[in-house]
């Protein structure tokens, strides 16, 4: 992979990998973990939201397949209002876009190099058979209710990949993707250091460098506040507090 671009190509693809597609003009990508057999289980906010649940962005980033009740994919029906972990073909997860794969074990200078959030992560990934059944096991069990923040399809793909969860509530986005939101405009907006320049140039070097740091600093791989747990623990905790992974991850914690 390169530092330009995660584009790979069908061919490429083994079973156990982090996948992902951009969306809507590249404002934000959707990912899965790909299983096989042109199979891809993935973590959805479909269309059909109830009122009062997500958050407004979610009503307007739908993640799930693009195929519509009037043209249902002849694979895997009409999946336009799912909800939660489903099992999609690839070319439904990939809505027409472009095939991307998410990379592992990278290195900071790499990490820094991605200018785009949600595209790799310092953890490093476990056995793609651990991923698999992790994968497996959350589309039969739920992985809690989808929040664009706090638990999205980025959340549920590094927890396959990994078994890591962040057990904090302090912070907010837990993804690459969340966490490149909130860095950016933490760098627009908060910075004191933006009063110590008056120049546009000085501004955006102040900006870029509070960017970097904030995304680096909520990477999965060297936040400290994770914790690792087996995917039939995290079910049976999380499906008897409220059905969240977090507080699941906070039990665990303090037990």
């Amino acid at each position: 992979m390169g530092v330009l671009s995660n584009k790979i190509s069908r061919e490429q693809l083994k079973p156990g990998d982090h996948i992902y597609s951009w969306r809507q003009a590249y404002i934000y990508a959707h990912h899965g973990v790909f299983v096989g057999d042109g199979k891809v289980i993935h973590f959805t906010r479909g269309g059909g939201l109830e009122v009062g649940s997500g958050t407004v962005l979610d009503r307007f980033l739908v993640s799930s397949s693009v195929q519509s009740s009037d043209n249902p994919c002849p694979a895997c029906g009409d999946q336009s209002n799912s909800d939660g972990v489903i099992c999609s073909c690839l070319d439904c997860f990939l809505g027409g876009g472009d095939l991307y794969v998410f990379e592992y074990g990278v290195t900071p200078m790499f990490f820094l190099a991605k200018a785009r959030g949600g595209t790799c992560t310092l953890a490093n990934s476990d056995s793609s058979e651990v991923v698999l059944h992790r994968a497996s096991f959350l589309l039969q069990n739920g992985f809690g209710m989808y929040n664009i923040f706090k638990n999205n399809c980025e959340d549920f793909s590094i927890y396959c990949k990994t078994g890591l969860l962040i057990y904090t509530t302090l912070s907010v986005g837990r993804s690459g993707q969340a966490a490149s939101f909130l860095a950016a405009t933490s760098a627009i907006v908060s910075s004191p250091l933006r009063f110590l320049t008056t120049s546009c140039s000085g501004l955006a070097v102040v900006g870029v460098g509070m960017y970097c740091v904030s995304r680096y600093v909520s990477d999965i791989g060297v936040r400290r506040d994770v914790v690792k747990i087996p995917v039939e623990e995290l079910v049976a905790r999380f499906s008897s507090s409220s059905d969240a992974p977090e507080d699941a991850t906070q039990k665990a914690k303090q037990e």
